[in-house]
């Protein structure tokens, strides 16, 4: 007896996600990004100095930047970060400074800011959960995260 025939078959299969900025293939070694000088060795990106004989692409956190679609959103708000906005975005630059010096596809994006909160817009999702963590262990005050569909994206939200 075949069992094939009594399973159900009214059930909605998930399509597999699609990331456009995330390599399918690995690039060939070495490869050069044209804006950022980030170099792909070894299966991964890093800031070694790009030799004379590269690939030349551009990665995909500078694909990011140009299509201005980002991963991670990071909104800061409230009273306490008015009055300390320079002392946290000071923070916020050591953060990206270290996390970019061992990720070169982690970066922000942009800073923007309008009636009395900053909106901080990021290449990836873990540099907006680690500077989001950051705020939070410094001030304290509330955080919290909201992954998109297939934890692709992030917004994250501090306010005291």
């Amino acid at each position: 007896m075949d069992k094939s025939q009594y399973r159900r078959r009214d059930r909605l299969v998930e399509e597999k996600q699609h990331d456009t900025y995330r390599e399918d293939k690995k690039w060939p070694e070495p490869t050069a990004c044209k804006e950022c000088n980030a170099v792909y060795i070894e299966g991964r990106w890093t800031w070694h100095e790009p030799s004379l004989k590269t690939n030349k692409v551009v990665c995909p956190a500078c694909r990011r930047i140009t299509e201005n679609y980002p991963a991670g959103y990071l909104e800061l708000k409230g009273t306490f970060f008015n009055k300390h906005h320079e002392e946290m975005l000071n923070l916020i630059r050591n953060e990206e400074k270290q996390e970019k010096d061992e990720h070169p596809l982690e970066r922000i994006m942009t800073i923007t800011e309008e009636d009395g909160q900053t909106l901080i817009t990021t290449t990836g999702i873990h540099i907006a959960r680690r500077i989001g963590k950051a705020v939070s262990r410094a001030y304290q005050g509330d955080l919290s995260f909201t992954y998109g569909k297939s934890e692709k994206s992030i917004h994250v939200i501090w306010s005291r």
